[in-house]
This record gives structure tokens, C-alpha cells and sequence, in this order.
């Protein structure tokens, strides 16, 4: 029975980030049939950061509302609103409007406005209810949503998204000798499935997403493994007194886990992320084709080890928030430094930077579990402030890294095929 429990709390956090997941990830299909090209991450990233009026407005209204917003029925709301809009972006994702003179893909710029609400609303929904089931079963929500990375960027995986190869540019004939470029030319193969189809699949681990918390809310054997506390209907809930209610932390310490929080998740989620492709290429394709699986492998895997390995030791987590860090100023340097880093014609330079990326990824990681641990011993509303540190951290590294990579351009992209540095 406990077996199940887990399960069904892993593919509950799956849905809650696998559809924007899904749609960075098959950017590589998507951007050459838009009107926007490559704008398009552009567009996406306002349009997430404007999503968050969601977890916004759920926060106000548990801040000043107490007991007025029915919780679950939000979680089933935006949950079927995701399989809603997945399906919808499977169909009309190429329809286009003209905006203010400009053709744009008008269809799936709105959706994809639906898919980030939910995504980012489920930040202050989901976790708040997995309030209501033993701490144990947080860090299978954990590992769901650690796999929300992973999935989609599997399945884009087996359907060829972004695979590279490289080919000698055609003979240029000059006179009555044939000057031969020697540069390499980029062709990316034809994807092995249409993103109709990846699209529908989402929808499917949307509807998994669902169906596993409809379980989780009504199924009988859920009952005895519910928090020794009873839990309040949502309409009945009563306003909590103090974030922190069990008092095992002073203010100081709590505003120390908040910080920590709001700055893990704006690396992960944000600022590494936004120039992974730049600290990636210069080492060739498969350096990035490597760090993006293997960091995206090392998240539930992380939140899996927590299971077996949980701590709540503020000084652990200090040490691994400073250890992932470190690592993420190298990649941030490393980007700095493209398409020329450290170390660039070396197996080295690219055995170093897929192992940056996956150490990064797993030990911030760990670290936001611990986070979750501890928050959820503390009440429901810690874990509603909780999904609210991780959209703002999040919102403030994106607003951040934003105008550094597409208003001033100060990252250089590297070339797949093509050294620009001298050996």
C-alpha cells in the first residue's frame, strides 16, 4: 500500500513542471516553423514570468482569505486546464495571427501562457496538499517532479530533437579550379515523430497527473497514512497563527532556509539553464547532448537518494548550497568565456563540463528536498510560502538573465562543427 502511495505522489509531482519542460525542449522542431524563429525562447520566457499571477493571486487570497479558496478543487481546475491546453497546442501549435502589423504563432503563444499558469500555479497548490500525507511521501513528490525534467526530455530524446550532423560544405567553383571550403555545416536530422504527437504525449502524463490526484484525495487506503493531525476541509480551514508552527527553527534559521530556497531555485531553474547552451557547445554537441540528460538524470535521482538519505541539517545544507554554487559560477564562467573556455580541444574540458552540470543539478537538488522536508513539518502554510519562495527565486533569476542573453547579447554561442578558437 505505501508502495502505491509513492507512486501515485511521484506522478502527482510529474505534472506539476513536465508541460513547459516539455515545450523548452522541443524548441528545436518548433522554432524553424514559426513566425518568430529563435524569439520564440524570448517570447516564452516573458510569458512564464506573467504567468506567475497565479501562485501571486493564491497567496494573497491564503493571506488574506484564509480558508476561502477550496484547495483541491484549484488543483483539479489546473490540472485539467494543462490537459486541456496540451491537447490544443497538439492541434493549433501551427496557427498563426497578425499582431500589431507582425505575423505570430498567436495559438500557441496563448497556450503556451495556459501551460506556464499551471505550471507555476501548481508551485503553491500541489505542495500545500501534499501537506495533508506523511512526510514521506514528499520526496517521491520530489523525485515526480525531478522527472518532469527528465521524461519529456527523453521522449524529445527518442524522437531526434536536436541531433546534429555535421557535413562538408558544397565545393565552390572558382574559374577553372575548385576552391573547397573546408568548413563543417550544421544539418539537423528529421525528427523521428511529429511534435503533434509529442505533444499528445503530454497531454497523456498530464492526464496520469490527474488521475493520481484523484487517487491520492479519495482512494480509502490514503486514509491511514494521512498526517496524524486531521486535516480540515479547505472551506473550514482556520488562518495559522505562524508560518512556522512547530517552532523547531528560530527566525533567523527560517529566514536562512528561505534565502537559501529562493537562491537554489533561481540558479536551477533560471540562470544556469539560460546560458547551458553556451557553456555546452564549444565542447561539441555531445557535451551538451550529455549534460542536458545527465543533469536532468541527476535531479530524481537526487530526490530519490533523499528517500534512504534524508537530513534536515542546516550546516549540510549550507555546504552543499556552497559546493553547487562553486560549480555553478564554473559553468556561468565557462559561458562567459564561449565559444573559447578552458580547455575546449580536450576530452578533459568536455568530461569536466558534463560532470559540472550533473554535480550541480544533484546537489542543489538534495538541497531542495531538505527545504521540503523541513517546511512540511512545519504546516501547510510554510508549504504554501514555500511554492511561493521558489516562483519569486525563479521569477528573479529569469528577469535577471534576460536582458544579459537576449537584449544585450553578452553571451557568444559556440559552434557544433566548427572550432573558432586556436588549438
Amino acid at each position: 500500500m505505501a508502495l502505491l502511495l509513492h507512486v501515485l505522489s511521484a506522478l502527482f509531482g510529474l505534472g506539476s513542471w513536465v508541460a513547459i519542460n516539455g515545450l523548452w525542449v522541443e524548441l528545436p522542431l518548433l522554432v524553424p516553423e514559426t513566425p518568430e524563429g529563435w524569439y520564440l525562447p524570448s517570447y516564452l520566457t516573458i510569458l512564464i514570468q506573467l504567468a506567475n499571477v497565479g501562485p501571486l493571486l493564491v497567496t494573497l487570497l491564503h493571506r488574506f482569505r484564509p480558508g476561502w479558496l477550496p484547495e483541491t478543487r484549484v488543483v483539479y481546475a489546473i490540472v485539467c486546464l494543462g490537459v486541456v491546453s496540451c491537447l490544443l497546442v497538439a492541434l493549433f501549435w501551427k496557427e498563426t495571427g497578425m499582431v500589431g502589423g507582425e505575423r505570430h504563432s498567436t495559438a500557441l503563444l496563448a497556450l503556451a501562457f495556459f501551460l506556464s499558469l499551471v505550471d507555476c500555479t501548481s508551485s503553491v497548490t500541489f505542495l500545500p496538499f501534499m501537506s495533508r500525507l506523511q512526510a514521506r511521501y514528499l520526496t517521491s513528490y520530489y523525485t515526480g517532479e525531478g522527472l518532469s525534467g527528465l521524461v519529456p526530455a527523453l521522449v524529445a530524446l527518442a524522437q531526434g530533437v536536436g541531433v546534429v550532423t555535421c557535413h562538408q560544405d558544397n565545393v565552390t567553383v572558382i574559374g577553372n579550379t575548385n576552391a573547397i571550403n573546408t568548413d563543417l555545416v550544421a544539418h539537423y536530422q528529421p525528427a523521428n515523430f511529429s511534435p503533434r504527437v509529442f505533444f499528445f504525449l503530454l497531454a497523456g502524463m498530464m492526464l496520469m497527473c490527474l488521475m493520481a490526484f484523484g487517487l491520492l484525495n479519495h482512494l480509502p487506503l490514503a486514509r491511514p497514512d494521512r498526517s496524524t493531525k486531521p486535516e480540515p476541509r479547505d472551506t473550514e480551514r482556520e488562518p495559522e497563527p505562524d508560518t512556522f508552527q512547530a517552532g523547531h527553527y528560530t527566525w533567523p534559521q527560517a529566514t536562512f532556509i528561505f534565502l537559501v530556497l529562493a537562491w537554489v531555485n533561481g540558479l536551477t531553474n533560471a540562470v544556469l539553464p539560460s546560458v547551458q547552451s553556451y557553456s555546452c557547445l564549444p565542447y561539441g554537441s555531445l557535451a551538451y547532448h550529455l549534460s542536458a540528460t545527465l543533469g536532468a538524470m541527476a535531479n530524481p535521482l537526487a530526490c530519490f537518494l533523499a528517500m534512504f538519505l534524508p537530513s534536515r541539517s542546516l550546516r549540510l545544507m549550507l555546504l552543499l548550497t556552497v559546493t553547487g554554487t562553486t560549480i555553478g559560477a564554473y559553468i556561468m564562467g565557462m559561458a562567459v568565456l564561449s565559444p573559447c573556455p578552458w580547455l575546449v580541444h580536450t576530452h578533459t574540458g568536455t568530461a569536466l563540463m558534463v560532470l559540472s552540470w550533473t554535480l550541480f543539478t544533484g546537489s542543489l537538488s538534495y538541497v531542495k528536498v531538505m527545504i521540503g522536508v523541513i517546511l512540511r513539518e512545519e504546516g501547510h502554510s510554510a508549504l504554501l510560502l514555500c511554492g511561493a519562495v521558489v516562483q519569486l527565486g525563479s521569477m528573479l533569476g529569469a528577469l535577471t538573465m534576460f536582458p544579459l542573453v537576449s537584449v544585450y547579447s553578452l553571451f557568444r554561442s559556440g559552434d557544433p562543427c566548427n572550432s573558432l578558437c586556436l588549438p
